[in-house]
Order: structure tokens, then C-alpha cells, then sequence
């Protein structure tokens, strides 16, 4: 990779998970509020999943900020988009105001998802834990 262009996956990488890392902190804040619109939406058991959306948000969040298992990760934040979206925000089956608004939502869901598409064909990047990971010498086995 280019030395000049190398710090960028790391910059993307941030300013995707900030995203995820910055909601699952507002929802600990609104658990209550959260399970309850979880509910509304028809999630089944939404007073236990929320802790896993909350789980996944800062965790996953920030494992890809730092680089860590980095495909599996933006993986598992697509497949979370993706439910965010279809099941959140159905502008198709609205009208007015609150269509337009989830259409918006929808297509950031989108654009977001596109991101993780790009993380996990491409990895993380040089600045990462991965990299660090992959860099390490083998170490040698005792001969037998």
C-alpha cells in the first residue's frame, strides 16, 4: 500500500465505528425507551436483546476502531444494519413527514452497510491489530 494513503483504512475505520460506539453509549442511557420501541417493532424479547444491540454497538464498535477481528466484526455490524433497516425504518409503508424522514435513515443504513462491505473485502489495513497480529514472527517449535 501506498506510504502516503496507508493511515486511511484506520481514519474509515474510526469514523464508521463512531457511529456504532456513540449509539450503543446513548442507549444505556434510554434502556427503557429502547426496549420498549424494540418492542413496538416486534422484537421478540426486547428486554434481553437490547443488551446485545448495546453489546454489539460498543464492542463491535470499537474492535473495528482498533482493528481486531476485523472482517467477522463488520460482518456482524452489516447483518445489525441491515435488521436496523428493514425492520425500523419501513418508509414504504409510510406516508408524509415520517416517510421521508426513514427514507433518509434507510439510505444511511445503506451507505453504512456499504462501509462494512468495503472493511470486509478489504480488511482492516496497515494500522490495526490485525496487521500487528499478522506481522508477528511464527514462533519456532521445539524440535522432536
Amino acid at each position: 500500500m501506498n506510504e502516503s494513503v496507508s493511515p486511511l483504512p484506520a481514519l474509515g475505520r474510526i469514523l464508521l465505528a463512531l457511529i456504532f460506539v456513540q449509539a450503543g453509549i446513548s442507549k444505556l442511557g434510554t434502556v427503557a425507551s429502547t426496549t420498549a420501541n424494540m418492542a413496538s417493532h416486534g422484537i421478540p424479547y426486547p428486554n434481553i436483546l437490547v443488551w446485545g444491540a448495546i453489546a454489539l454497538e460498543l464492542v463491535g464498535g470499537l474492535m473495528l476502531m482498533a482493528g481486531v477481528l476485523t472482517r467477522l466484526v463488520s460482518f456482524l455490524l452489516f447483518l445489525y444494519v441491515l435488521v436496523l433497516a428493514v425492520v425500523f425504518h419501513r418508509y414504504w409503508e409510510m406516508t408524509g413527514e415520517r416517510a421521508r424522514a426513514n427514507h433518509g435513515d434507510f439510505f444511511q443504513h445503506l451507505a453504512i452497510m456499504g462501509g462494512m462491505l468495503y472493511v470486509m473485502a478489504f480488511g482492516a489495513g496497515p494500522y490495526s491489530i490485525d496487521a500487528l497480529i499478522r506481522r508477528r514472527p511464527a514462533v519456532p517449535q521445539p524440535a522432536t
